[in-house]
């Protein structure tokens, strides 16, 4: 059974989490405290963690960094009251995979579950390694390494990175790539693509100001160049 951990601390709104995802199916188990959750989520082997940003003890953007850095590469949806952008991107380069504004409605927050669960595996691969530069891929663990040394990668990075060495040189539109990581039933604006090809781009360009690789093509989309 899919297990969610909900970083909650709102009573109402983790009870109607909780009773909703539990009516779908999934195993979940909330918490409240920030530091405490950031414990839990790495002990508890769950498949995807609903964060909230404002906690007691510990904030969510706290709880994502920490969590990434220390190599947990499961599926975190953030749970935000603030309609800024600019947090949402912190998130977003804080290693989140996709937020959600409160007040948010039941079906689109169960679509976007749903579409960062269906893209947390690795996509099958054709070849099992590919080699770019002093970057190696292992699509069947799921890993990727430069110049040997672990490099850590969300599942999103991971669809992302997947999509452009599988078509070099070819031009992939910001739609086109939503529809193969995020999936065509999700809500994922260009500039969350952009922030996500930035992030991938600080792990495999060996300057990611002037990027090797993963190419922008002005106002068509991205280029893989390997």
């Amino acid at each position: 059974m899919t297990r969610i951990l909900v970083v909650e601390d709102e009573p109402g709104i983790a009870l109607g989490l909780e009773d909703d995802l539990k009516l779908e199916g999934y195993d979940v188990e909330v918490i409240s405290d920030g530091a405490a959750a950031a414990h839990r989520a790495r002990q508890g082997a769950f498949d995807l963690i609903l964060l909230d940003v404002m906690l007691p003890g510990k904030d969510g953007f706290e709880i994502c960094r920490e969590l990434r850095r220390g190599g947990l590469r499961v599926p975190i949806l953030m749970l935000t009251a603030k309609t800024q952008e600019a947090e949402k991107v912190m998130g977003l380069e804080l290693g989140a995979d996709d937020y959600v504004t409160k007040p948010f409605g039941t079906r689109e927050l169960r679509a976007r579950i749903k579409a960062l669960l269906r893209r947390a595996s690795p996509p099958e691969p054709q070849n099992e390694c590919f080699r770019f530069g002093d970057v190696e891929i292992d699509f069947l663990r799921g890993e990727l390494r430069r110049g040997g040394t672990p490099v850590d990668l969300t599942p999103i990075e991971f669809k992302l990175l997947s999509l452009f060495v599988r078509a070099p040189g070819r031009l992939m539109s910001r739609d086109r790539l939503i529809e193969g990581a995020w999936g065509p039933d999700t809500f994922t604006s260009d500039r969350i693509v952009d922030n996500h090809i930035a992030n991938l781009r600080r792990k495999i360009e060996p300057d990611p100001a002037e990027p090797r690789y993963i190419r922008n093509v002005r106002g068509m989309g991205y280029r893989f160049d390997g």
